[in-house]
């Protein structure tokens, strides 16, 4: 349920769902041109030789430019507007595969079908550096990039190749025969696919002026004022990812990541024979391969709430690569198909995971250079690992050794495949350790902790949201009272008059101050609060409720209109290391007539939509309470919606407050 209200909260935004929709139709044509084209250069050469080929040419003509151009993309994306890079390459690609139909010869078709591929190159990096700045909030990037993968491998594979199958039956539909029939059929389908791109374009330059926006930033402006060429950008980006960390360690892991995925994709055939399977057994290992990825994508999101992204990237490299170790070893089909489906998994998780990183995390002005290093990495690397991998399966081929005496023959997939693993997992372990920023913490507790579904805490903490400081307050206590009379240990934490106190103490006069001076102010009080007293609280076992912890303060600041939503993000993943509560209870009330001010109507109600909006993108974390009348009545809603989630908790007769 709660994946659900992330997604539909993506798609609320218009811009972004215009967008998918045009991602649809370009991945459609993806697919759609690999079976046209594979098909078009079977009719257009006699040759049996050729033929066999097809399939591999057609790849490896679009394989070749993201080795090529991927660099240049992204410096297009990172220097231009996005929105016209994209319009100017589909229509590039349009009239491509319209050319192909009319020139109709085998070394057109390959010479267009590798302009295309360089037009995609150059059309990706400014897609999906775009994507974060049409959403709401950088929490969305992560339901962003699982609907952008859906619609990629999904939705539109399935179109794509229906589609073909479609336009394929005509001659079937029609009674058509004839030498011809198949020829046109694949023509056809190849005009099919221009008017596709066609009709993209037309979307982009109509219907998304959104594209165009950019993210100011100091680097954003120090670029625009001295128009630096594209050779001094690219060396920029290139030295960006190399003495940035959290960019060095995603590169070195996608090279892992990728590496082993290539010895997979090139041993998969004779590994499938080694299990004494065929084609059925070649068929069923990407199934599961398949069916691991969809669930690892799936399941990313509630892990990541565990434990930090940043974290969680290297770590599920590492995982891929012990789990490839028992591929390695599986002795029958089904723990091979097992083994598969989990790195599969992992692969899913950590291929999310750092999407999600780039999109969030990665400066505008310096993403499409990072989304295109990215994608360069994963032509070259695929690449280079499935041409590698038949050599070394070659070298070593099938080899006799000596267990406890006995002899037995081995696979040379199975080497091939240890050593992929062992790639994976040194790079993933390099890749940890650039990345993690909370390394005093123990990963493995961490982990295990993230996958029992909870915070890396014996402790629970529960926050109360809401628009005034009054209701929070009063219904804190009253909370931490009933949970502590019901035999649970608490803290109660942050008291607002010193919350108040403190504020008054470094600024000389609060209401004169700047709302960016009261929103650091916010935060160093958070970050006190939540190292002195909710961490070391946590670790101890204890149940905290903190009022007002990191929702109320943002809808605040937020509804005041003077702060970006991106920039509080950052300040309170700063101030709280990223710690989020396990419950928040946010209290739901119409303003009193009386209330002006700061805490007028209007304001009140931004205040509670913002609050709303929070909720309704993760209800599994949110219980909301009706807040209107009395305070005791309040207090015993908000009693009965908590304690019946705690009822399975220990319990404690020792008893801690502030």
């Amino acid at each position: 349920m709660s994946t659900v209200h992330r997604l539909r909260s993506v798609l609320a935004i218009r811009p972004f769902r215009r967008l998918w929709l045009v991602t649809y139709l370009c991945s459609v044509g993806d697919w759609l041109s690999l079976l046209a084209l594979t098909g078009l250069v079977s009719e257009l050469t006699d040759s049996y030789q050729w033929q066999s080929f097809a399939l591999s040419l057609v790849v490896l003509t679009q394989l070749l430019p993201g080795i090529l151009f991927a660099p240049l993309g992204g410096v297009l994306a990172d220097k231009f507007d996005r929105r016209k890079v994209m319009v100017l390459c589909d229509i590039a690609r349009g009239g491509l595969f319209i050319s192909i139909a009319l020139v109709g010869t085998t070394w057109w078709l390959f010479i267009a079908n590798f302009m295309v591929g360089c037009c995609a190159m150059l059309w990706i990096p400014a897609k999906e550096s775009a994507v974060p700045n049409l959403l709401r909030r950088p929490d969305q990037v992560e339901s962003a990039n699982q609907l952008g993968l859906v619609m990629t491998y999904g939705i539109s594979t399935i179109s794509g190749f229906g589609l073909y199958s479609l336009v394929s039956g005509i001659p079937g539909y029609l009674n058509l025969q004839g030498d011809n029939a198949e020829f046109n059929i694949a023509t056809i389908a190849v005009v099919i696919n221009g008017l596709l791109y066609f009709t993209s374009a037309v979307l982009v330059a109509t219907r998304l002026p959104e594209l165009s926006g950019r993210v100011s930033s100091p680097r954003k402006k120090q670029q625009d004022a001295g128009s630096p060429g594209f050779v001094a950008m690219l060396r920029e980006g290139l030295r960006f990812a190399a003495h940035t960390p959290l960019v060095r360690g995603l590169v070195i892991g996608m090279i892992g990541a990728f590496a082993a995925a290539g010895v997979v994709i090139s041993t998969a055939k004779l590994y499938a024979e080694s299990l004494l399977g065929g084609a059925s057994t070649f068929g069923l290992l990407f199934v599961a391969v398949f069916v691991g990825l969809a669930v690892g994508m799936a399941g990313a999101p509630k892990l990541a709430r565990r434990l930090a992204y940043n974290r969680l990237f290297g770590v599920t490299i590492v995982l891929a690569g012990v789990t490839l170790v028992l591929v390695a070893f599986a002795p029958h089909l089904w723990v091979a198909l097992l083994t598969v489906a989990l790195v599969g998994a992992c692969a899913g998780v950590a291929f999310l995971t750092g999407l999600t990183i780039v999109g969030s995390q990665v400066e505008d002005a310096m993403r499409g250079r990072t989304v295109a290093l990215i994608q360069s990495l994963l032509k070259i690397v695929l690449f280079g690992a499935s041409a590698g991998a038949p050599l070394l399966v070659s070298l070593i081929n099938r080899r006799q050794i000596s267990v406890f005496g006995h002899p037995m023959e081995v696979d040379a997939t199975r080497p091939v495949l240890l050593f992929g693993a062992v790639i994976a997992i040194l790079l993933g372990l390099v890749a940890y350790r650039q990345m993690d920023d909370r390394r005093e913490e123990r990963v493995l507790s961490s982990l295990f902790a993230a996958l029992r579904g909870r915070a890396h805490t014996k402790g629970m903490l529960i926050a109360i949201e809401g628009d005034t400081r009054e209701d929070t307050s009063v219904q804190a206590r009253r909370l931490a009272a009933a949970m502590r009379a019901d035999g649970l240990e608490v803290l109660l934490a942050a008291d607002p008059e010193l919350d108040e106190r403190r504020l008054r103490n470094v600024l000389s006069s609060a209401e004169l101050a700047g709302v960016r001076a009261q929103a650091l102010v916010a935060a160093a009080v958070r970050a006190d609060v939540v190292e002195r007293q909710v961490r070391p609280a946590l670790d101890a076992g204890s149940l905290v409720v903190m009022e007002r912890y990191v929702d109320s303060p943002m809808a605040h600041f937020s509804a005041v209109g003077s702060l970006e939503h991106t920039e509080l993000e950052g300040l309170v993943d700063w101030a709280t290391g990223r710690l989020r509560p396990d419950l928040t209870v946010l209290l739901d009330r119409a303003p009193a007539a009386e209330e002006r001010g700061f805490s007028g109507v209007e304001h009140h109600w931004r205040v509670q939509r913002l609050l709303s909006e929070m909720a309704a993108a993760d209800p599994d974390r949110y219980v909301v309470v009706d807040a209107d009348g009395d305070p005791d009545a309040v207090a015993e809603r908000v009693r009965s919606a908590v304690l019946p989630l705690l009822a399975n908790r220990k319990r404690v007769g020792s008893q801690v407050s502030v």
